[in-house]
């Protein structure tokens, strides 16, 4: 919000300083013509001036244009003779180090040492020259002194402007990297979202129908739940495919509650079991002990656990199958376990999917641990979390 009226003030800015420095050299000008100046040196050094004011204007879009213009009008006023006053020190020469800025905020590095040297050039050109002209009573200290002070000058306004440009460089790094930033947690929020929420209920709507097939009578309706049962598992696939496209899930997880999302909460467990039984799928859900407080992201990480061990049973296992999900809790932990017999047999899945690395991810932020062990019979995914009581 200060970044626009600064902007826009700054064109008025500018002509006041034009216009201040303008005004203060025709004073100095006049004052010298009052000395015993020549009329064509007080011309030349207006005019050299004028040039400095319209080098300062048009390096604003063409800096190499505007700088080789200011140092055309240094060169005459560094040459030119001017009795009792060094041309070089009016006012409008304060244009040509704002050239010189402009110039090394807009062009490489390189470049902009090169616009140094040659300002640096001109400084021991108007010391020798001045030098050359002075009366023989003036110490030679005085020469010296007034280039150190010019180079100081000039150094210090490239030094200056090489600073700010590096400044404004680091500040659109930074925002290049935070929008990217962004543009990945965003990605891999859409990524968790779209496994966690579309690719369970897509698993769960396979299974039902599947279990739908095997217990009717009608062959012609075996038939067509099939073919839906297959067509759903290719939208399983065509899904994991576009999950891969968005990369892997690397930030923190989000909570989502808005509409069509699985429930956050540990009241949603029993409806979210139960939605994912059918009559070749036992699904079951258990809860031993007092049920102590979470924290939200250790909540978030207990519902999705629980979703994906039951996506991963019901997908890569021939039914019948049952799957038994128990919360068991002490007042330090809560232990999640999901666990499968082994059903019918094992089914090809299509390759490896990533949801385990997303619930590792989810588990971990909260400061539980994630295992998958085989058992006897089947698999189990274990995950033990803490409560508030047992940080």
């Amino acid at each position: 919000m200060t970044a626009s009226p600064r902007r826009s003030t700054w064109p008025a800015t500018t002509v006041v300083a034009h216009v201040v420095l303008a005004l203060l050299t025709v004073i100095i000008l006049v004052g010298v013509w009052h000395l015993g100046a020549d009329l064509w040196q007080i011309f030349a050094a207006a005019g050299a001036a004028a040039l400095l004011h319209v080098g300062a204007v048009v390096a604003r879009r063409r800096p190499w244009v505007g700088y080789a213009i200011g140092a055309l009008a240094m060169l005459v006023l560094v040459t030119m003779p001017f009795p009792g006053w060094s041309p070089n020190m009016l006012p409008s020469a304060v244009c040509f180090p704002l050239t010189l800025w402009r110039l090394t905020g807009l062009v490489s590095v390189r470049s902009s040492v090169v616009a140094l040297a040659v300002a640096a050039l001109g400084i021991v050109l108007t010391e020798l020259v001045a030098w050359a002209r002075l009366p023989p009573d003036t110490p030679v200290w005085t020469r010296l002194a007034e280039g150190g002070l010019l180079m100081l000058v000039v150094g210090g306004v490239w030094l200056g402007a090489l600073l700010v440009r590096r400044g404004r460089e680091a500040d659109r790094r930074a925002e290049s990297e935070r929008l990217a930033a962004a543009v990945a947690d965003e990605r891999a929020g859409i990524r968790r979202d779209l496994h966690d929420v579309i690719a369970h209920t897509v698993t769960v709507m396979v299974a039902r129908i599947e279990a739908a097939a095997v217990t009717t009578a009608d062959p012609a309706t075996r038939r067509e739940l099939g073919d839906i049962a297959e067509a759903g598992r290719d939208a399983h696939q065509g899904l994991r495919a576009m999950l891969a496209t968005l990369g892997a899930v690397t930030a923190a997880p989000r909570v989502d509650s808005r509409p069509g999302k699985v429930p956050i909460s540990l009241d949603a467990l029993p409806d979210l079991v139960a939605s994912a039984a059918s009559p070749l799928h036992a699904v079951t859900f258990a809860e031993v002990g007092e049920r102590r407080p979470l924290s939200l992201s250790a909540e978030v990480a207990v519902v999705r656990s629980v979703q994906e061990g039951i996506t991963n049973a019901l997908r890569h296992l021939e039914p019948p199958v049952e799957v038994a999900v128990r919360l068991r809790w002490t007042p330090a932990e809560v232990v999640v376990e999901v666990r499968d017999d082994g059903g019918k047999a094992l089914r090809g899945a299509g390759g490896q999917g990533t949801g385990l690395m997303g619930i590792e991810e989810r588990v971990r932020t909260a400061g539980g641990t994630l295992s998958v062990d085989e058992g006897d019979d089947g698999w189990v995914l274990r995950v033990r979390l803490p409560t508030k009581e047992g940080v």
